[in-house]
This record gives C-alpha cells, sequence and structure tokens, in this order.
C-alpha cells in the first residue's frame, strides 16, 4: 500500500485534475498493510477505555507518512470525516462540501460531471483511519511514558553514583533529553539544578561534556541561568571550549550564549582571553566546519558588549577574520562582517584594519555580493579605513574596483542610507585624482571580472 509524504498544505486552490484520488478497495488495503504491521484488535479505540479524539492524535503525532487511502486529495490532509462521491472518490467532508459551495459540480479528481451531488459517509475508511492512528497514538504514549520513567531513574541514579556509572548515566540521560520533548520536561521540572551542581573546578572533562550536552537542550529558567554563571563553571565550559570535542566545543558555545540572553548578564564574565582564543580556534577549523557559525555566532555576541572590544583586537582577531572572509558562507560572511565593523569603531581595530594588506581588496569584493546587510557593513568599514589614511587607502581601494562597486550601489534599489555613505565614500576616493583619470576608474570591467 502506498504510504503518502505528509505536506502541511490546506484549502482547495491548484486542481489541475491530477490528484492523487483513490477508489478505495478496504480488502486490499488490510491486506497490504494499511494499518503499519500492528496485529489484532478492533478497529476503534484500540482496546482503550474511552475514545479518543482523531483530530487530536493526528495533530499531535505529526506522522511524515501516512497511508496514501487516508489522505484528502483536496487539502492532502489526513481525513476525519471521510465521504464518498456517486463516482466512487472519498473526500473530507468540509473539503468537498467548500467545493460544492465554489459553484463546482464535478468530482475534483477526475473532472467528471456528477449525476447525483449527495456525500454517503464512508464509516468503513473512517474506522480503518481511527484505528491506524489510535493505535500510533497509544505506542506513541506508551514511549513517552516509558522516557518519562527512565529519565526520572536516571536523575535519582546520579544522585547515588560518582566516577564511570556518573558519565554513563548521563550519557544515557544526554541521548534522551537530545531525543525526547518528554524527557527533557522531566529535567526540567525537577532535575536541573542537580545536574548544575555537576559542574564545578574538580569536575572531569567526560562529566563536564555530557552535563552541558543536556543543559543546552533544556529550557532554563533565570534562577538556573544565574545559577550557572558562577565564575567556576564558566570556567569549566571555556576550557571545554578549548580542549573537548567538536560537538562540547558547539555546546559549551551555545550554552554561553544562552546565559548572555539573561538580562542580568554582565560583561565580565565574558572578558577572557581563553573564551575568545577557544572562539577564533573554532571559527578557523577547517576540519569541523559545522562550528564555524556556533563561534561566529557567539563572537558577534559578544562584541555588542563594548567593554570586551579591545581584547578582540588584542588577541588578533581582526587579520584572522579578515583572512577568513573569502572562505565563509553567507550566513557565516555576516556575522564576520558585523564583528570587523564593531571593531572598527576602536582606533586599535581601524589601525588592525588598515594594516592587513587584504581589508580593502575583500571589502570592495564583498559590495553587492551577498546581501545587503553585508553590503553595510562591508561600506562601513572601508569608510572607517579610507578615513584613517585618505591619501593611502582610497589610492588602493579604487585600484580594487572601489569607485565603480560605488556607483553600482548608488544606482540600486538599496537603503538609501547606503547610497548616502557610498556618495560620500565616493567623493573620498577622487580627491586624489583628476576628474579624467577618475572617470576611468570607474568603468565597470574590471568589476564585472
Amino acid at each position: 500500500m502506498p504510504m503518502f509524504q505528509h505536506s502541511k498544505r490546506g484549502g482547495v486552490a491548484g486542481f489541475d485534475g491530477g490528484g492523487d484520488g483513490h477508489v478505495l478497495d478496504l480488502d486490499t488495503a488490510v491486506k497490504d498493510g494499511v494499518l503499519g504491521g500492528v496485529g489484532g484488535g478492533g478497529v476503534v479505540g484500540g482496546g482503550i477505555g474511552e475514545k479518543l479524539d482523531l483530530k487530536k492524535m493526528i495533530e499531535e503525532l505529526d506522522l511524515p507518512e501516512i497511508p496514501s487511502v487516508f489522505i484528502c486529495p483536496i487539502s492532502l490532509e489526513p481525513m476525519q470525516d471521510p465521504v464518498t462521491l456517486c463516482t466512487g472518490q472519498t473526500y473530507e467532508r468540509s473539503n468537498i462540501l467548500k467545493w460544492f459551495n465554489l459553484g463546482h459540480l464535478t468530482c475534483p479528481t477526475t473532472m467528471q460531471e456528477l449525476w447525483d451531488e449527495s456525500v454517503t459517509p464512508n464509516k468503513t475508511l473512517y474506522h480503518l483511519i481511527y484505528s491506524w492512528f489510535s493505535q500510533k497514538y497509544l505506542l506513541m504514549k506508551k514511549r513517552s511514558e516509558d522516557v518519562q520513567g527512565r529519565a526520572s531513574e536516571l536523575l535519582e541514579t546520579l544522585k547515588k553514583v560518582k566516577g564511570q556509572a556518573r558519565v554513563h548515566a548521563l550519557k544515557e540521560l544526554h541521548q534522551l533529553v537530545a531525543a525526547h520533548a518528554t524527557a527533557r520536561k522531566t529535567v526540567e521540572e525537577g532535575g536541573v539544578a542537580l545536574i548544575s551542581a555537576l559542574l564545578g573546578p574538580f569536575t572531569s572533562h567526560a562529566v563536564g561534556s555530557e552535563v552541558i550536552g543536556i543543559l543546552v537542550n533544556l529550557t532554563l529558567d533565570s534562577e538556573s541561568k544565574a545559577n550557572l554563571m558562577q565564575p567556576a563553571k564558566i570556567s569549566l565550559m571555556v576550557d571545554l571550549l578549548n580542549e573537548g570535542s567538536i560537538e562540547t566545543k558547539i555546546n559549551s558555545t551555545r550554552l554561553i550564549e544562552m546565559l548572555m540572553e539573561e538580562k542580568d548578564f554582565r560583561s565580565e564574565i565574558v572578558s577572557s582571553h581563553s573564551l575568545l582564543v577557544g572562539l577564533m580556534r573554532l571559527v578557523k577549523d577547517k576540519r569541523h566546519p559545522n562550528g564555524n557559525l556556533s563561534g561566529l555566532t557567539l563572537l558577534r555576541t559578544i562584541c555588542l558588549h563594548k567593554e570586551v572590544r579591545n581584547l578582540f583586537v588584542s588577541i588578533g582577531a581582526i587579520p584572522q577574520l579578515v583572512e577568513l572572509l573569502p572562505a565563509l558562507n553567507p550566513d557565516c560572511l555576516e556575522s564576520a562582517l558585523f564583528i570587523l565593523d564593531a571593531l572598527s569603531s576602536l582606533p586599535e581595530g581601524r589601525l588592525a584594519l588598515k594594516d592587513c594588506p587584504n581589508t580593502i581588496p575583500n571589502m570592495v569584493r564583498l559590495l553587492m555580493r551577498v546581501s545587503e546587510s553585508c553590503t553595510q557593513y562591508a561600506l562601513s568599514i572601508l569608510w572607517s579605513v579610507c578615513k584613517l589614511a585618505p591619501e593611502e587607502c582610497s589610492s588602493i581601494a579604487v585600484e580594487a574596483g572601489l569607485a565603480a562597486k560605488l556607483l553600482l550601489v548608488i544606482q540600486s534599489g538599496c537603503n538609501p542610507v547606503l547610497k548616502q555613505r557610498s556618495a560620500e565614500l565616493l567623493k573620498l576616493c577622487s580627491l586624489n585624482y583628476t576628474d579624467t583619470i577618475f572617470i576611468s576608474k570607474c568603468k565597470l570591467t574590471k568589476t564585472i571580472q
């Protein structure tokens, strides 16, 4: 029996006469295993004491694959009240009535004219749908209860065990909370303090990695976050960011970022040379590109705290980020440019940008290439550098094709503020040239190449 790849779509629009309608053969449906191989039991209720709500079951299960005979050809959603037309085609009652109300007197699937406009409840199909969903639903509920119970057992175990037994219990709990909402809820309601208490100055990396992996999967309240902001706990997170596996490094960045969302967060917590160096290593790690965005995202968040920006410059972040730009994907690129733009607000940052030989060529190359945000940051950086050393930097920028790129920005439909900044930068760059020579520099040939 074919299975329908479920897609969340609604409405009656878009008929082309080629829908996946079915003249239902229930004997074949049952024989081919529409019930998913679950044997025994009546079709209604699945042996339960009270009748389950079909709509609720469909919504909570949210299954990716559903037997195609259960799907209404109009809405492509599972049917809850199937009715059959005189043509033998079956639809959800509300959908076919809506079709009729639009003035159609045809079968939506076959486009045959209807000789009888009445609809007949398809009770056999309804019971088949109900039985299939109820069996899946009860199985899901049983598994959820099992997971919830196991999560509770593991929390109790963690109160008693140490050493490798503690690591094994944490590993299993980590797997549970990563895969099951019920396990996450169980830990959130009664285990966050216990788990957080395992982080400290004497915590092994094996325990710390699992604890952080659990915590990043939870929704933490303000009290829990405040507890995790203790210096000893932050210090362990930074150690794991520098020395853990790639998964642990990513989880450490995610947890620190979660803590930074608190309004009471203090910038001195992230004013750490070791933290910034660890994040830069993560950003530059070519073997594990999945960590690049996590590192840049946290660096971007930290960079919002002006008190920390001088530390960025002191660890040499600017030349490292400038050299990385050509290899970054668009999401990473926007964060990197944001950081560089923020650091250009510092005198030391502007000087570091000017002294990096690839700053101007890379910024010129990125204008009008990725997104309006990237263009905005690149323009701002170019302005800061060219203002710092107009004669030296403007000449380099023009030779790199900046004049032509600025004309493109001015003529585009982008933000008026960007156009104004482009016009100002164009004027600044023109001061070192005669009109004739500068006009020749504005040709688009080099830019397009």
